[in-house]
């Protein structure tokens, strides 16, 4: 094969490979370029603590830990979270009331990418203070803004969430 051809072959390749990744993430799947996550870093809080400490981001006193590392939920086959029947997807995100921090934790979002519902958030009552699991309930992909609020303080952070091809509902655990 000659430099011309093998250089033609190339591009094909590099062009059909882009061209199933993006069939295969949606018309409504977002780029890095257009969604600008929030990256965590390691929390002052211990890891025995605050689940997610290593991956975190806050405000104040007030935390979100676990977030993914490049910014992306990715739902798969198989993979974690949870589907529902309607489509949306949902993650497990950790927060963490710090010290001098008291009250409940109301968790809200938004899609900034394109309309869409607002998100929906569930959780078990962990008291006022401390650690407080929750599921974070996506109605769609794209780039969601997501804010906890404690009082007066809120925290707000940035991410893509993807759905890969063959996800169907599933039953929590």
């Amino acid at each position: 094969m000659s430099g011309a051809s093998k250089q033609v072959f190339v591009s094909w390749t590099c062009f059909l490979f882009c061209s199933i990744v993006m069939a295969q993430r949606g018309p409504n799947a977002t780029t890095s370029s257009s969604c600008q996550v929030t990256i965590g870093r390691k929390s002052p809080i211990s890891g025995a603590e605050f689940f997610g400490a290593g991956s975190a981001h806050w405000n104040g006193n007030l935390y979100v830990g676990a977030l993914w590392p490049d910014g992306t939920i990715v739902f798969r086959p198989g993979g974690p979270g949870f589907v529902y029947p309607d489509g949306s997807v949902s993650m497990k995100i950790a927060w963490y009331r710090g010290d001098g921090l008291r009250g409940k934790l109301k968790i809200e979002g938004k899609r900034l990418d394109a309309a869409a519902p607002p998100l929906r958030s569930q959780f078990t009552d962990y008291g006022d203070t401390g650690f407080q699991p929750s599921e974070v309930i996506f109605p769609t992909e794209g780039c969601w803004q997501v804010t906890g609020k404690v009082a007066d303080t809120s925290v707000t952070f940035v991410t893509r969430v993807v759905k890969l091809p063959g996800l169907k509902p599933n039953t929590h655990d």
